[in-house]
């Protein structure tokens, strides 16, 4: 399943957030949540994260950037949980990473889910915006869209 589509929720003075009903479909009921790029959470399927995962680990330990790739996306990652009302506890390493505070977007991009703020994915958006979209994908080249 690719999860796509974008989603504005509100986390509450405990932390919670709900996840959108059509990206529970796909996520299951327990998922793995990660620091992303971008200054936004990256949340995998089990099975999207064992295969990210293994991509990590099939790193060269000898190599710095590698090391500092590994340490970034697995020393924040967090298994959560949904409960009965759709929501997730986002732990505080994950708030902090994302500025989230209360205004969150949640999107679909895939194999993934990202989680941002209001106010980061507005600010990306205006950057991406600024560049062009035509010139940012003339940028990656031929990819057959």
């Amino acid at each position: 399943m690719a999860f796509m589509g974008e989603y504005r929720h509100t986390v509450d003075a405990k932390a919670r957030l709900a996840i959108p009903v059509k990206f529970r479909d796909g996520l299951g009921d327990r998922f793995v949540a990660t620091k992303g790029l971008d200054n936004c959470l990256w949340v995998f399927p089990p099975s999207e994260w064992e295969s990210f995962e293994a991509r990590l680990r099939a790193l060269p330990v000898t190599n710095p950037n590698a090391r500092a790739t590994v340490r970034f996306f697995l020393a924040g990652a967090n298994e959560c949980e949904v409960d009965a009302q759709g929501r997730i506890v986002v732990p505080e390493n994950l708030r902090e990473h994302a500025r989230l505070e209360k205004d969150a977007v949640v999107v679909g991009v895939g194999s993934r889910v990202e989680i941002w703020s209001k106010p980061e994915w507005e600010a990306y958006n205006q950057r991406q915006a600024e560049k062009g979209y035509e010139a940012i994908t003339g940028e990656i080249g031929d990819f057959n869209l």
